[in-house]
């Protein structure tokens, strides 16, 4: 399979399809695409289909094969940012923000993944559970604004303020840390916990999360009262 990533703040990913071919996208994740795609939607079991939806994405998954002729699809990303392919193969999964899983080739699977320690679940900043994808395959996901791709040796730790961790190898560690010292807890500014990711492997940062956008905006929404 071949494919392009365009645009910059709202990106879509275009992939050209042998005759054959299959993808595989969230629902509703089809942009445009050509006549010959077939399209066929799975949940792929209850199980499945309750950890998708635990882990942020939809319940269904759609297939799109390119049947007789070589083919096209465009799948968009949800929310401005960043789209990003990842060479799935056995044994290198990775741990992803909840939601961020745009599409994949057919090899490719998508599961829960929990974080180990229950502190770093309800301190993180995106919540107890991430997607894990494994298996074999192309996997393209989409991350809030700008990403920024950091490679961290053994032993090496990078501190993540909350939200900003888009994506990291499965051979990374994360913990979750207290802020030190009162005055830099309550007056900082920065919340109460950071997020510590140790290696070998590689991370990726966003640069704007969408909670961060959420809370943004917040001020500036007229309340019910009003």
């Amino acid at each position: 399979m071949k494919y392009t990533i365009q645009g910059e703040t709202l990106p879509v990913v275009i992939c050209e399809l042998e005759a054959g071919e299959k993808i595989i996208t969230e629902g509703g994740g089809m942009a445009w695409m050509s006549p010959n795609m077939k399209m066929e939607t799975t949940g792929g079991g209850l199980g499945k289909m309750f950890g998708r939806a635990l882990s942020g994405d939809t319940i269904f998954q759609n297939i799109y094969t390119s049947e007789r002729t070589d083919g096209m699809i465009a799948i968009a990303s949800s929310f401005p940012g960043s789209i990003k392919a990842f060479e799935i193969t056995p044994g290198n999964a990775m741990i992803m923000q909840k939601s961020a899983f745009l599409a994949s080739e057919s090899g490719v699977e998508l599961s829960m993944h929990f974080r180990k320690k229950l502190g770093s679940g309800f301190f993180g900043g995106e919540g107890f559970i991430m997607q894990k994808i494994s298996g074999n395959g192309l996997a393209f996901a989409e991350f809030d604004g700008h990403v920024i791709e950091h490679e961290l040796r053994a032993g090496e730790q990078i501190v993540i303020d909350t939200g900003h961790l888009a994506a990291m190898t499965e051979s990374c560690q994360m913990d979750i840390q207290t802020v030190p010292g009162l005055k830099n807890k309550f007056l900082g500014g920065e919340g109460l916990f950071n997020t510590v990711v140790t290696g070998p492997g590689k991370v990726w940062l966003q640069t704007m999360p969408i909670s961060n956008v959420a809370g943004a905006l917040i001020p500036y929404i007229p309340s019910s009262n009003n």
